[in-house]
């Protein structure tokens, strides 16, 4: 809630009566009680309190400088088609095997070995950029004939010194949806670093929103150039797109969602988003929203707190009954966990991708 313009803090607190989670213990109540409730109530605004300093002695628009890490620009590319992608596959791979020999020659030795493995053949990206923290769109599955696409958005310090686990997640979803899917691993943005006071606003959200709003359109152009020029059957319809959107990553969907063409948006161990409920995502898609029982996400306080035109903090948690998305299980998993194989949360995941909603387990 803003202060009038005079300048002051008020902070709004996003109700104290918890989640209710059901996990192994059955249903207990996220938050602690009427006896305790007051006092808890204080102790998150003295902390969020705490990080609003943090942001004043380190403004957000000075967020940690990053090594420099010499790459070649990003390869210029004719615009993406099922007869272009192969082109654009074989461009990003000479893209990678380039940026592998300077980061080498700068004595980089662990960046070099990370875009040497994004060289490699069997890779397929839409997007390489070994420039600095770097970004990557990996594609898991054929796009052109795929019946059912899934973006993965990634949350704070995922960089390509630290793909390869968020490519991981990305693999076993694809494994786990089957061959008519195609998965996108999209690094398409400069992430926060976990520890900053950047991670604490949308800044770069709404730097990545537009990126994103990028992709979902070339996909869906993609399978519209594609049919009119006789490249799949006219009765092949358009596929169904999930948007999987994880931590930070659900502050970027949030900025993104009122513009894009999708029709599944999945909220994975969310600090919140920054709208006060699904409906103010103006989407027409089905928003899901999930957290599992060990993700220590839960104790992130779920508030605002406008400082002199700056937003610290993303509101109302989207498991909360308020939110009004459609909240499913997670199991025991913590905050890493939602795409590990054999995980409650990638099978429901899986059923959302594949359009088995009827089959996804509540929490």
């Amino acid at each position: 809630m803003r202060d009038g313009g005079r300048g002051g803090i008020r902070v709004r607190d996003r109700g104290r009566g918890g989640v209710r989670d059901r996990g192994r213990r059955g249903v207990r109540d996220r938050g602690r009680g009427r006896s305790s409730g007051r006092g808890f109530g204080r102790l998150r605004r003295t902390l969020l309190a705490v990080l609003i300093a943090g942001a004043v002695v380190v403004p957000v628009s000075a967020a940690a400088a990053h090594p420099e890490i010499p790459a070649p620009a990003p390869a210029t590319l004719a615009p993406v088609t099922a007869a272009t992608l192969e082109a654009t596959y074989a461009a990003n791979r000479a893209n990678a095997a380039e940026a592998s020999r300077m980061a080498g020659a700068h004595g980089d030795h662990a960046r070099a070995a990370a875009d040497r493995s994004m060289a490699a053949p069997s890779r397929d990206f839409l997007t390489f950029d070994g420039r600095g923290r770097g970004r990557a769109v990996e594609v898991f599955g054929d796009l052109a004939t795929a019946d059912r696409v899934a973006v993965l958005v990634p949350g704070s310090d995922t960089t390509l010194d630290t793909y390869g686990r968020f490519r991981a997640g990305a693999l076993a979803l694809h494994q786990r949806t089957g061959p008519r899917t195609a998965v996108i691993a999209w690094l398409g943005y400069e992430t926060p670093r976990t520890i900053s006071t950047i991670a604490l606003t949308a800044t770069r959200a709404k730097e990545a929103a537009p990126q994103l709003r990028g992709l979902i359109s070339e996909l869906r152009d993609l399978h519209e150039l594609s049919e009119n020029r006789g490249l799949n059957p006219s009765s092949h319809p358009a596929p169904h797109i999930s948007l999987l959107c994880h931590s930070y990553g659900t502050v970027v969907c949030a900025r993104a969602a009122g513009d894009l063409d999708v029709d599944d948006i999945a909220l994975l161990g969310s600090p919140g988003t920054g709208a006060d409920s699904a409906a103010a995502l103006h989407t027409p898609a089905r928003v899901w929203a999930s957290r599992g029982a060990d993700d220590w996400v839960e104790d992130v306080p779920h508030t605002h707190a406008d400082l002199f035109g700056t937003t610290v903090g993303f509101g109302t948690d989207p498991v909360s009954p308020s939110f009004g998305a459609h909240v499913f299980a997670a199991g025991d998993g913590g905050h890493s966990d939602y795409f590990r194989p054999g995980s409650v949360s990638l099978d429901n995941l899986a059923r959302i991708v594949l359009g088995d909603t009827s089959e996804v387990t509540r929490a």
